[in-house]
């Protein structure tokens, strides 16, 4: 192994400590942001599911651990780690990563402030970790009854959500593409509680057991009266969020015009109300 290849696992590894002393659960990374060991059932002709119950590294973040000692036998079973992973979801942090990503051609970070115009909520100051390719990982924190799957582009295009059986990559990480690095003045700020309303976007919509009707049904008519309980300043907000529960109930296109309607009655122009609502479809994946 080359000088600067040991280097960075040292490295690696001294990182990955200190992120285990704060709580965090880690595995190593190869320079690719992959587990950097391998699974051990890669060649059963008929692999059970595993977890790690048979003992053996090499299941993935399954394999993360707070205790020193066992991640010195990870790093030493993967000398060619150059990284360290941070499993998410796992306690006492129940660590969720907002990844803004810079490679879709989106504005991702534009993208965020919508949301958060939109939904009223504020991202707190956090630990921000910056990537080779421009982008940013912001750790907020959950409650523990609540399980955040990944996804990636749901909440919005370019925003990646890494949540319970995933993993961030840890700041200190040498990759093919450069080094992961904690944004100045957040290295030792403790992971923000994720706020309420960004949770609830974070969570898979309810799927709905029933087709739609062209009334939409008691639930169509709840969100219609939520958009006429609107008080000016929250018109298009409370639009916006009527119009996002609709579609992820697969009642979106059956509500356009009882939502427009709704609007209307409020004070906002049917432009102003269709314009809102096409931008709920696009931002719950549907087409306007």
């Amino acid at each position: 192994m080359a000088t600067t290849d040991r280097q960075a696992t040292t490295l690696a590894l001294a990182h990955a400590l200190s992120a285990a002393e704060r709580g965090l659960a880690v595995i190593p990374l190869s320079r690719t942001k992959l587990p950097a060991l391998r699974s051990p059932h890669r060649d059963d002709p008929d692999p059970a599911p595993c977890h790690g119950e048979c003992g053996r590294f090499g299941h993935g973040v399954y394999d993360a651990s707070t205790d020193p000692a066992r991640i010195r036998e990870l790093f030493a079973a993967a000398p060619w780690a150059t990284g360290y992973g941070i499993a998410c979801g796992l306690p006492p942090h129940h660590l969720i990563g907002i990844d803004l990503d810079t490679k879709s051609g989106t504005d991702s970070s534009a993208a965020l402030r919508e949301l958060a115009l939109r939904h009223l909520f504020t991202i707190p100051p956090t630990v921000v970790v910056l990537t080779p390719s421009g982008g940013r990982h912001l750790w907020l924190t959950g409650p523990p009854e609540v399980v955040v799957p990944n996804s990636a582009g749901r909440l919005a295009p370019g925003i990646d959500i890494r949540g319970a059986g995933g993993y961030l990559v840890g700041p200190g990480s040498r990759t093919d593409h450069g080094v992961y690095s904690t944004a100045p003045g957040t290295a030792h700020i403790v992971p923000a509680r994720c706020p309420r309303a960004l949770l609830r976007l974070l969570l898979p919509p309810p799927r709905t057991h029933h087709p739609a009707t062209p009334s939409a049904g008691g639930h169509g008519q709840g969100l219609v009266q939520f958009v006429l309980a609107a008080h000016e300043g929250q018109r298009n907000t409370r639009l916006f969020w009527a119009a996002c529960r609709a579609y992820e109930d697969g009642i979106g296109p059956a509500l356009v015009d009882p939502l427009v309607e709704a609007a209307l009655n409020t004070g906002l122009t049917e432009r102003e109300a269709r314009a809102t609502i096409a931008s709920a479809a696009r931002m719950t994946g549907h087409r306007p």
